[in-house]
């Protein structure tokens, strides 16, 4: 089961307030935590969304919109993530519940997503090969 920790901005992180030092070691012991596990698959900070460009659909069969940051609704706005692979939804908590305050001053916020199997999105045996198939170039193409 893969799980995505989502660290929702703020502020800070929309100004481009860069973390402490001391923040910046305690994250990296913990995704150290995670690679022994071996649970860990990614791991980014996002830059602040000055520099995201947000595209939409507003009406179906439309031309996507183009839209540049930044944008006003922190709370909306995610800051960075972790990427994990476990057992189980309680194996994820108790993952998502050793990161360090994200923000490293109590405003930290983290939201924990289970990621889609993409086999669990069609019953068609056509789709499921297809996907399968790109995903097998995929891992090739990673592991050189």
């Amino acid at each position: 089961m893969r799980f995505m920790m989502i660290v929702k901005a703020t502020e800070d992180t929309e100004a481009g307030v860069m973390p402490s030092q001391e923040l910046v070691e305690a994250m990296q012991r913990y995704n150290e935590e995670l690679v022994k596990a071996g649970v860990l698959l990614a791991a980014d900070g996002l830059m602040a969304s000055s520099n995201a460009i947000r595209i939409s659909y507003p009406e179906p069969g439309g031309k996507p919109k183009i839209t540049d940051g930044p944008f006003t609704e922190v709370k909306e706005i995610i800051a960075g993530y972790t990427l994990i692979e476990v057992k189980s939804r309680e194996e994820a908590i108790e993952w998502a519940m050793r990161m360090p305050d994200p923000h490293g001053h109590g405003a930290g916020q983290i939201e924990l997503r289970q990621v889609f199997d993409p086999m669990d999105l069609s019953g068609n045996p056509e789709t499921k090969a297809k996907e399968a198939a790109l995903r097998e170039q995929l891992e090739q193409i990673n592991n050189g």
